[in-house]
């Protein structure tokens, strides 16, 4: 079971993960992106184009349930404009085993952060705003999952 998800509402990740634990395998692993307070940041806005953002989401998804045989993989992303301490990103696998669990959902929000086709432009208590450029770190944790 894949669900991919790109919404401007808040998500529960109990409700989620415990959705996956369903699933009748021995792991699920998930992780849950909160939008940071650095610098005074007050919002992250986050734009995306909708039929591009899904597919590559749903591939990233299909990618990862081939490569370690999923039961499940729930990734949900959240667009608009959000504040500190707003849910921003929910990733989990379930798998029969932790390691393929722990493993996928991590090459997931890997490839997330690198591949995820959102445009994120921070605004500051100050007034400042900045689009969030991406960094060089990212990319090189994403390099570590190609075959």
């Amino acid at each position: 079971m894949i669900s991919v998800s790109v919404q401007t509402g808040d998500f529960d990740p109990g409700r989620e993960q415990a959705a996956l634990e369903a699933s009748g395998g021995g792991a699920v692993a998930s992780f849950t992106g909160l939008v940071r307070a650095d610098g005074g940041l007050v919002e992250l806005h986050l734009d995306h184009y909708p039929a591009m953002t899904l597919a590559q989401l749903d591939a990233l998804a299909r990618e990862a349930e081939a490569r370690w045989s999923l039961l499940g993989v729930r990734v949900i992303h959240r667009v608009g404009p959000l504040v500190p301490g707003d849910r921003i990103v929910f990733v989990a696998t379930a798998a029969r085993h932790r390691q393929a669990a722990l493993e996928s959902c991590a090459f997931l929000i890997d490839w997330l952060k690198t591949s995820a086709p959102f445009w994120k432009r921070e605004r500051f208590a100050d007034g400042r705003t900045n689009w969030v450029e991406a960094r060089a770190e990212d990319d090189e944790r994403a390099a570590r999952w190609k075959d």
